[in-house]
Order: C-alpha cells, then structure tokens, then sequence
C-alpha cells in the first residue's frame, strides 16, 4: 500500500479500533432494553403507576352539590407508595378545591381539565419521592 511500513501498521490500527468501535456500539445499543424515555406510557404502566381515589361528595359554592372520583397517575413506584400514604392529604386538597368552585367553573371539558390541572400543580407542591403526572376523572355528578 504505503511504501512506509509505521504507516501502514497506523492505518491498519486505525481501522480495526473503529470497526471495533461500531460493533460495541451496535452491540449495547441492540441488547439493552431501555425503554425510550420520550415515548408515551402505555396503558398497562399508566395503570401500574396510579392511586384511585374514593369517591367524593361535597358541597359547591353554588349550592348544588358534586360526586366525583379521580385516578392519579404518578411517575414511579415510589411516588405511588407517598400518595398512598398521602391519601389524606389528597382528598383534603380536592375538597378544599372542589368547595371553593361554582358548578359553572366545572361545566365542560375545558372547567374539568382546569380543575384537574390545579389538583395536579397543588399535589405536586405534596410530593417528595416524585411528581403527579396527570389527575384523571373517573366520575363526576354534579347536581
């Protein structure tokens, strides 16, 4: 090839530890079995990973009253250990939240998901071993 031996043998060095090198990088990229943090949970991990509430009846601002329920979907095993513990806690805050609105603040999609958003942002200032992700309904009567 080259007529200076030393550089043949760099070349040939060169070569082999970058073969080596995407081989390794193939290797560990195809056998570990990292989920992809980016991708959506799937139903199953959503379910693993959420407190059901009791259901709850309360008074409203507007003297009707409400009856709902909530599913709190956390971040790890952890965080659903401390909601758990915390359930006290959480039904005070939805109480507090609830009693506080008039039944026109809950009307349709767009009161529900203000409303689950503040119960988020406020169980989330609780939480210690991880974060709420998302409170979901699960039933709510308002009368």
């Amino acid at each position: 090839m080259f007529k200076n031996k030393l550089v043949n043998i760099m070349l040939i060095i060169l070569v082999a530890l970058t073969l080596v090198g995407v081989v390794a990088f193939v290797l560990v990229n195809h056998f570990t079995n990292q989920p992809d943090p980016y991708a959506p949970p799937t139903i199953d991990e959503i379910i693993a990973q959420s407190y059901e509430t009791e259901e709850i009846t309360t008074n409203l601002l507007s003297d009707d009253f409400i009856r709902a329920s909530f599913m709190i979907h956390v971040t790890n095993k952890r965080a659903l250990d401390e909601i758990q513990k915390r359930d006290f806690q959480v039904n005070n805050i939805l109480l507090r939240a609830l009693s506080g609105m008039r039944s026109s603040d809950l009307a349709g999609p767009e009161g529900i998901e203000a409303f689950e958003e503040a119960v988020r942002d406020q169980l989330n200032e609780l939480m210690q071993e991880g974060q709420v992700i998302q409170v979901y309904t699960t039933s709510w009567v308002i009368q």
